[in-house]
């Protein structure tokens, strides 16, 4: 009985530090991001890849550079810290409606679309950092992040 015991009590402390670990591992970071969502059912252009490593080492930016709050405020996080997909708030694959017969939109509507705000986040920063550096190195065309298919 005694043996059963500590074999049950060996087997549970086992399976406790394995799921313990599982909740505090956060998450693991590619050094280049591939942007590719399964909510969208067609890609209109090639698929964006990010270079998480490249921004994150070279530029020296901040987590909370890029990821936020649902009010728009940085998140104070480091490198492995678990971090929600854009897709989550962000839910509407695809840009805002356009044309003559487009709703009108506030800007926080806009923003519901995935597409959207990831042009926004990125192409403010690209451009900041294009005029404090006198440089284009930093891409704000379609084709400089969507190159066209080879």
């Amino acid at each position: 009985m005694k043996k059963k015991l500590s074999l049950l009590a060996g087997a549970l402390f086992f399976v406790s530090f394995f799921i313990s670990a599982g909740l505090f591992a956060g998450s693991t970071v590619e050094d280049a991001i591939k942007m590719e969502n399964k909510a969208y059912t067609e890609h209109k252009k090639s698929i964006c890849e990010f270079q998480h490593k490249k921004h994150a080492e070279e530029r020296d930016l901040k987590c909370g550079d890029c990821h936020h709050d649902d009010k728009g405020a940085s998140l104070d996080l480091k490198m492995g810290d678990d971090v929600q997909n854009c897709i989550a708030c962000h839910n509407k694959p695809g840009e805002k409606p356009k044309g003559k017969n487009a709703p009108k939109l506030t800007p926080a509507e806009k923003l519901q679309y995935h597409a959207e705000a990831m042009h926004a986040k990125c192409k403010k920063c690209h451009k900041v950092y294009n005029k404090k550096n006198s440089t284009k190195a930093a891409p704000t065309t379609c084709t400089g992040c969507h190159p066209k298919a080879s």
